[in-house]
């Protein structure tokens, strides 16, 4: 059964195209994962295809029904019908009244599943969810009977659930058959099919040029022997015309074979490089060198919120270096034990020369009107042509780079603000899920800049692939 279909769709943001999609169909059997880089248009077009927001050119029939799964902050309340599946995602309350992110999200998954609807649409379902929250949704995703359209920066998820992936970029939609890992298959066979396709054009059209030189510096000395003949046969007119009748002949082929190359170059139009894969090495400043092989410890510590228990005289050590994941349900006091380092509570020492950064989503506060690279200077010690390396693996363009902040999606400026830190002044980074509401891309480059980062870094995640990697 077809339960959308859509025509000729052209959403326009400041200038930019935002979707120019001609055709798309969504059947009751698909089940597809949409990708794209942050700001590409995933939402937008999320929200097209159910009518939620306006559409300024193009055509939309549904035929179909769908529940749909907002990012976090759009929560609509509503009561969710099956009580059984609410009690298994562990949401004991149906209102949005002093819930977390982790709680919100699973009461959105929850309204969705319990809906009587042709399909799904979620946008980042696994957002602030536990490692028990996301193992429970992929189940109940893995035999759900309707249709998908999944965004989400979880790659196991992906893999697990959906056999199809849409990639939306420069506002084109582009499908590949399989999960996520086929899709990266495919991607790198075309990028290596590009890079052979490049080689060869960039070798037949420095043969061709070779060949232009060569035959302009052949007619060059004819018409050269011609003036000298000229000038010493000047009196055998009869001689003088036929030498130059001949000469003048060789010459025009030669300059007509050189201007069949110089067509030729032009016949093979312009084939483009693959993306360079980038690498990028962090150094560490003499500055903030540590000397303590444990620069965080923590003794017997205590803490409770309410009648709830986080640490019993717990204890730990944070070797120099190391990339730790700190690991637990929902509401397990993760973020909470970060608070407890940042103040330095009761029982936890950090070392004398230790310079502690902190990525909390939404925690930052900054001059939208900046632009991107002044932003990225500021209180770093790299180079510009370093920033830009980090910034370009991250996604970012030359554009991007000179843009205002204010103009930056929300993705984006989640991606500067990592960069920002991995790039900053600190010698021990604590991150709270740094990989929520990136782009899959953003995703692979966060782990390696994370692997290759000079300092210590402590990190919540509940990315199966991020905590392997």
């Amino acid at each position: 059964m077809l339960l959308v279909k859509a025509k000729d769709i052209h959403v326009e943001y400041m200038g930019r195209d935002v979707l120019d999609i001609d055709h798309l169909e969504l059947y009751d059997y698909d089940r597809i994962g949409l990708v794209g880089s942050n700001g590409a248009g995933k939402s937008t077009l999320l929200k097209v295809l159910l009518g939620e927001s306006p559409l300024p050119h193009g055509k939309i029939i549904r035929e179909g029904t769908f529940a749909y799964i907002p990012q976090l902050g759009e929560l609509v309340v509503q009561e969710a019908k099956d009580y059984a599946l609410t009690g298994k995602l562990g949401v004991d309350r149906l209102y949005v009244e002093h819930m977390s992110g982790g709680e919100e999200t699973r009461l959105k998954i929850a309204q969705a599943l319990s809906g009587e609807v042709h399909g799904i649409i979620a946008d980042e379902p696994t957002c602030h969810l536990d490692r028990e929250g996301i193992d429970f949704l992929i189940h109940q995703l893995k035999f759900y009977s309707g249709a998908l359209l999944i965004v989400s920066h979880d790659r196991y998820l992906l893999d697990q659930v959906v056999d199809k992936i849409w990639e939306l970029k420069d506002g084109k939609i582009t499908e590949y058959w399989g999960g996520y890992s086929e899709y990266l298959a495919q991607k790198e066979e075309e990028r290596q099919t590009q890079a052979a396709q490049y080689k060869q054009f960039i070798a037949e059209r420095d043969r061709l040029e070779k060949a232009i030189i060569e035959k302009q510096n052949q007619a060059r000395k004819i018409d050269q022997k011609t003036k000298g003949a000229s000038r010493k046969n000047s009196t055998e007119s009869g001689g003088r015309l036929g030498h130059q009748k001949t000469t003048g002949s060789k010459q025009k082929k030669l300059h007509n074979a050189a201007k069949n190359m110089e067509h030729r170059i032009e016949a093979l139009g312009d084939v483009k490089p693959p993306e360079a894969i980038r690498s990028f090495q962090f150094r560490q400043s003499k500055a903030l060198e540590l000397q303590n092989p444990f620069p965080i410890t923590g003794k017997e510590i205590s803490k409770s919120l309410g009648d709830k228990v986080i640490f019993d005289k717990a204890s730990f050590q944070f070797p120099l270096g190391a990339k730790i994941a700190v690991t637990g349900e929902n509401g397990s006091g993760k973020t909470t034990f970060f608070r407890m380092i940042l103040d330095r509570e009761d029982g936890i020492t950090t070392s004398p020369k230790a310079e502690v950064g902190y990525f909390a989503q939404n925690g930052y506060k900054f001059d939208r009107r900046q632009v991107v690279l002044e932003y990225m200077q500021e209180h770093c010690d790299y180079q510009v042509s370093e920033i830009r390396a980090v910034l370009a693996s991250m996604g970012f363009t030359n554009h991007d780079v000179r843009k205002e902040l204010a103009l930056l999606s929300g993705g984006e400026i989640i991606k500067l603000q990592l960069a920002k830190m991995l790039l900053g002044r600190y010698n021990i980074l604590l991150m709270d899920e740094p990989s929520n509401f990136l782009d899959l891309a953003a995703v692979e480059a966060l782990q390696n800049l994370m692997k290759n980062y000079a300092g210590t870094i402590i990190f919540i995640s509940h990315d199966v692939r991020l905590l392997e990697t």
